[in-house]
């Protein structure tokens, strides 16, 4: 095994300072010799500390890493080995581990979170194609290149179909799937657990199993409760759901791999990528020729969903003159887009105030209906806070709450007066709730759009300061 004072030598490189160490292995940051002088990452395994599976583990890791190219894992350039070592060179990371990066920060903006999460799930859905399962998810084996996240530590990889089972304990407690730390059967699913455990620490500042012993942590593990999300803490509904289906401690009832990579919080479709720019601008093109045809209400949806594309456009362009570009080229679209959501408003207003007497005719109607009339009311509630200036998440939700009650109660309603004017009322609330959706998404495009700056690490700073 190499010296635990001076790192080993290897002909073609130069090792330089110790950057971790674990039971197999010691890595190094390492400089290729010759002219090109690039920079890699050596990890060094001593031959006379492996035993029988821990040789297997690292050669499955070896086949696994010299398979796969991914911009979001960690690429191993080449592997030697002599009399004492076996060393994987690997891809150098510069800015260090997700751990280190969480700790620095005590905790994450939702919005930096959620580009890190789309980053795994990118992976990860690679690798689930392939039927490799990394099970070892955790923040010291995530990576920053810049501003991209890296899976690395492919040390108790698998290769693992959906309905293969092991029971081999694998990975860190602290993030390790109940059914495995109970050493009961488990599957590729444990991987889903980890990720919830990570984007629990990135977005609350502390996993939810932080204990002060094993055996605390064990308890905490083995436990049948459900996991509790820190109430008050500033996270969406759709973060909220994604962490409690994801640390849902039954594997049969915890989200699939489908499931989340679909997720609305997860938004693979809108993660930043070089075919970002390209939707972002068909989209506006079609803005454009709905907002010259004088159809407000359809330029507005588009030019929001163009937004949802240029945002992330702007974070993958690394050009520092084409991304101010491209913010200032945004901004005015999103000027325009303001402009127009005010145009819609008004008219949505006239339509409403049009509508009021019908909508106190189905009411009255709809006495004998108490279930009807609650959902009405809900209706009301939503737009009297709307109107009052309070369009925000909650709104939403209660325009959301009201028509999945009003859509019941018009399937079961019989043909005459009240079902035509119900009809009526739903498509009313189904606009002002769709507009109020614009809204909302074009808020989170301008927030976007200020806050983003050139590194990650830089928006990092930027979006703790406002919070």
């Amino acid at each position: 095994m190499a010296s635990s004072f001076a790192p080993p030598k290897l002909a073609q490189f130069i090792l330089t300072e110790k950057l971790g160490s674990g039971t197999y292995a010691t890595v190094y940051k390492a400089y290729r010799k010759g002219d090109s002088r690039e920079v890699v990452a050596v990890k060094v395994v001593g031959k006379k500390s492996l035993n029988k599976a821990s040789m297997e583990n690292l050669l499955t890791e070896i086949e696994i890493l010299k398979t796969v190219r991914h911009p979001h894992i960690v690429q191993l350039k080449d592997f030697q080995w002599d009399s004492e070592n076996i060393y994987l060179i690997l891809e150098w990371c510069s800015g260090g581990d997700l751990s280190h990066f969480i700790r620095s920060r005590r905790l994450l903006p939702e919005r930096v979170a959620r580009r890190f999460l789309q980053q795994i799930a990118c992976a990860l859905q690679f690798l689930h194609e392939r039927n490799i399962s990394h099970l070892d998810l955790k923040p010291s084996n995530i990576l920053l290149s810049g501003s991209v996240l890296k899976l690395a530590d492919f040390g108790f990889a698998q290769y693992m179909s959906p309905w293969d089972e092991q029971s081999v304990l694998r990975g860190s407690p602290l993030y390790m799937a109940p059914e495995m730390v109970c050493r009961r059967q488990y599957d590729a699913r444990v991987d889903l657990w980890s990720v919830g455990v990570i984007m629990y620490e990135a977005v609350y500042g502390r996993p939810p199993f932080a204990s002060r012993s094993y055996a605390e942590l064990e308890e905490k593990i083995r436990s049948d409760r459900p996991i509790e999300l820190p109430a008050g803490a500033r996270v969406s509904r759709d973060c909220r759901d994604l962490l409690q289906r994801l640390l849902d401690r039954d594997p049969d009832t915890r989200l699939t791999f489908a499931e989340f990579f679909t997720h609305p919080f997860v938004d693979l479709e809108h993660m930043p990528s070089a075919e970002s720019l390209g939707k972002a601008k068909e989209l506006v093109l079609q803005a454009v020729q709905k907002d010259q045809e004088g159809n407000r209400s359809a330029a507005l949806s588009l030019y929001c969903s163009s937004l949802e594309h240029f945002v992330p456009a702007i974070h993958y362009e690394t050009d520092r003159t084409r991304k101010e570009a491209l913010r200032q080229k945004v901004n005015q679209y999103v000027s325009r887009a303001e402009e127009l959501k005010a145009l819609v408003a008004s008219d949505n207003r006239i339509i409403f105030e049009e509508a009021r007497s019908s909508r106190d005719i189905l009411k009255e109607m709809s006495r004998n209906q108490p279930r009807l009339l609650a959902a009405l009311e809900v209706a009301s509630a939503a737009m009297a806070k709307e109107e009052s200036g309070m369009d925000d998440q909650d709104t939403l939700d209660l325009y959301q709450q009201s028509l999945g009650e009003l859509l019941l109660a018009l399937a079961a309603e019989a043909q005459g007066r009240r079902r035509e004017l119900l009809h009526s009322e739903i498509k009313r609330l189904m606009t002002r709730a769709e507009c109020l959706k614009e809204n909302l998404k074009m808020r989170e495009a301008k927030s976007d759009v200020s806050l983003d700056r050139e590194p990650l690490s830089e928006s990092v700073r930027s979006t703790c300061c406002v919070q």
